[in-house]
């Protein structure tokens, strides 16, 4: 039988018949799988925590500049992966002039530079410009209605990812025409739904932002167990909605509009609505709830949650 000269690492091996050969290039291939596994990138379930901070209703008056810079000392202290904001960003756009409405919105963006990691922002129903009559807004004001959030803050919805996670921000407003707007996902975002998640693996977990609720008791513990939510408190087709996310991994939604916090647990998914930084528009607590935000964990395809009162006292 031919002798073959083989050298493994440091040692140097003579005069080893076949089946030994066979034997250690086996163990010489596992161990370099093992290697190679062990060298590569860290796998989709790495934890990470990031902070979901809604309604802060930022305003010139009652001292809302300074808290809300508290609340983002805070969070930049806490050093989650990012931050996503839940809507309501500004005290209102609705009924405003323009003048105060840019005004607003340029001290939202001024404000925002001072966290330092990356910020998600989600429209609430205060940031569309004039669609209230009093505003004596102009519908062909290039930046009526969603588009002054779309020209100052960018699309209304999005999506991206942050270590095997899935996040879709949604704009849940709809403009009624009648000074009044609804909760509705529209026809054009469910199909750009439906395009996500035909290119999403079913088992990566998601995590939607909303401003209005899909799901909330709200109505139900503050006006009437039998009492129905309105269509400005909850979004009207949430069911066909969520219906798109059957057989997916989603796991979170997170919503604002309400600044009450509840977290409804059904079907593996947690509807978290998060407080609001502002609580009673910074007139105090509202509801019994204090100002703050919610920081989340997400580890083991799993999330945790606390709110956080970033300690804010009414300036008297």
């Amino acid at each position: 039988m031919e002798r073959i000269l083989i050298i493994f690492g440091s040692v140097t091996y003579k005069h080893i018949d076949m089946k030994k050969i066979k034997l250690l290039t086996n163990i010489f291939l596992l161990l370099a799988l093992v290697l190679i596994t062990s060298c590569s990138t860290k796998p989709a379930g790495e934890s990470f925590t990031f902070a979901f901070m809604t309604d802060v209703h930022l305003t010139y008056e009652r001292n809302a500049v300074p808290g809300f810079n508290q609340a983002i000392k805070t969070v930049n202290e806490l050093k989650p992966d990012f931050v996503i904001m839940g809507g309501d960003l500004i005290m209102d756009a609705l009924g405003q002039r323009y003048s105060m409405a840019d005004s607003l919105y340029n001290l939202y963006n001024e404000t925002v530079k001072g966290f330092k990691m990356p910020v998600f922002n989600t429209m609430g129903n205060h940031e569309i410009y004039g669609i209230f009559s009093k505003s004596g807004a102009d519908p062909l004001n290039p930046e009526y209605g969603e588009k002054m959030f779309e020209k100052r803050i960018g699309d209304s919805y999005k999506s991206f990812m942050h270590k095997g996670w899935k996040f879709m921000i949604l704009n849940s407003i709809e403009d009624t025409g009648k000074d009044r707007y609804i909760g509705k996902i529209d026809d054009a975002q469910i199909e750009w739904i439906k395009k996500e998640l035909g290119s999403t693996d079913k088992k990566v977990p998601i995590v939607i932002s909303t401003h209005i609720p899909f799901i909330t008791a709200n109505t139900q513990k503050y006006v009437g167990t039998t009492v129905a939510s309105d269509s400005s408190s909850v979004i009207y087709n949430g069911k066909e909605v969520l219906d798109l996310f059957n057989g997916y991994n989603l796991k979170l939604v997170l919503q604002g509009h309400l600044h009450s916090l509840e977290d409804i647990y059904i079907d593996g998914i947690h509807f978290i609505t998060g407080g609001a930084v502002s609580s009673g528009w910074w007139n105090g607590p509202t509801k019994g709830l204090e100002e703050g935000y919610v920081l989340i964990t997400a580890a083991n395809n799993e999330i945790s949650w606390k709110y956080i009162d970033f300690g804010w006292e009414v300036k008297k």
